[in-house]
């Protein structure tokens, strides 16, 4: 079976989650993704935790499917054995600190004069120029600086996304760059520059409450797990102490959900609820009805009534209730892969195609894959050793 970028290989100077995530993507399309690792330790993102038999659940996540290669890129042998590598790739991917890999010569500029189909894509926190260029960039960091943090949370506390969003976004427009990238590169033979910044891949997933507060205009408000300006839209709780989210769109919906849900049909016609911006409006006053009404139910009830009624729904589900998903099931989206403490779960890559099945190979120990690399480039046994010896692998 032939998958998308089978053939393509790609070389990666990542850490943490950004360039991981990029190019764990790009394996699953079948690349070679070579993630080169300081000698030892490797990635840090191997030590965030060891919630997965003893490994870290970022670096399981955004690292399976690719060759573990240490080098100490800071001693001329090792240098000269990523060059070798680079000069076989199609892609060269990095998240180094702002500077780095122009400072050991593997900026774009340089490189493209020596192999000019190779694509280079650099992910930072900020871009390539600019005041802000070397600034450190957490993804917390970047969620307060692209105004996230301003419209997530509660009126009296701000709060964070529960996952890496601004490292999620860079990681998303690097892998469709790269692949619009190759795309470009078999019409004109030539490769390319990418720059993504964390910022600017954030700030486009700001759109819609940069767009609501335009030309001065407030903000969306912090409300928590409810929406801003719609409502009801967002979590209600049943009587069991189970949590319901509901979403209303229009004003049949409104008059279903009184009718069905809530079993009180005359509560359409309220005055204070006749439109969604009355509701928003009077939201506490509502919530109370709806709670009052929800209070005599089971979360399985309330969730009967609003299917029975057409409204949107969802449970509010922890992670263990994901992992044991009925849809994921169903569907068969969990697999298994290898890692070095032996098999995990995996969910596989969103969006089933009919033509290929995703690549779903191993998580690589530190440096698991070097000798066998360094025998590719004709490296014998003791020029291996030698290497080893000075701590350059």
């Amino acid at each position: 079976m032939i998958r998308p970028l089978d053939g393509i290989t790609v070389i990666s100077l990542e850490h943490a989650i950004a360039a991981p995530f990029c190019t764990r993507q790009l394996a699953d399309l079948g690349a070679r993704v070579i993630k080169v690792e300081r000698p030892g330790a490797g990635d840090f993102a191997r030590d965030y935790d060891t919630r997965v038999k003893g490994q870290a659940s970022h670096f399981v996540w955004t690292n399976r499917s690719k060759e573990s290669l240490t080098l100490d890129l800071k001693q001329p042998a090792a240098l000269a054995v990523l060059r070798e590598l680079i000069g076989k790739a199609d892609v060269l991917v990095q998240n180094l600190a702002p500077g780095a890999a122009s400072r050991m010569g593997l900026g774009f500029e340089a490189l493209s004069m020596l192999h000019p189909r190779l694509i280079v894509c650099d992910i930072s926190g900020y871009g390539e120029d600019g005041p802000y260029r070397d600034k450190k960039a957490y993804d917390l960091l970047i969620q307060s600086e692209a105004g996230f943090l301003s419209v997530t949370g509660t009126p009296d506390s701000p709060s964070k996304a529960g996952n890496s969003m601004a490292d999620i976004a860079a990681a998303m427009y690097a892998y469709t760059s790269i692949l619009s990238a190759l795309l470009l590169r078999g019409k004109t033979g030539t490769g390319s520059h990418i720059d993504v910044s964390m910022l600017e891949s954030l700030g486009e997933w700001m759109g819609y409450p940069l767009y609501y507060a335009f030309d001065g205009a407030a903000p969306p408000p912090r409300c928590g797990a409810s929406h801003a300006s719609i409502y009801p839209y967002g979590p209600f709780q049943a009587g069991d102490g189970g949590t319901v989210m509901l979403g209303l769109q229009n004003e049949r919906e409104w008059k279903q959900f009184c009718k069905m849900a809530l079993q009180n049909a005359a509560l359409a016609n309220d005055p204070r609820f006749h439109s969604n911006a009355r509701r928003n409006q009077h939201r506490e006053a509502l919530k109370a009805i709806i709670l009052d009404a929800f209070a005599k139910l089971s979360t399985e009830q309330v969730l009967a009534r609003l299917d029975q009624a057409q409204i949107a729904n969802a449970r509010m589900n922890d992670m263990a209730d994901v992992w044991a998903h009925p849809q994921l099931q169903a569907r068969e989206r969990w697999q298994t892969v290898g890692s070095p403490a032996g098999d995990i779960p995996a969910l596989l890559p969103p969006g089933r195609s009919s033509a290929f099945d995703y690549r779903m190979d191993p998580v690589p120990a530190v440096g698991q894959h070097t000798e066998a690399i360094l025998r590719e480039l004709g490296q014998d046994e003791a020029a291996i050793a030698s290497l080893r010896a000075a701590g350059a692998i």
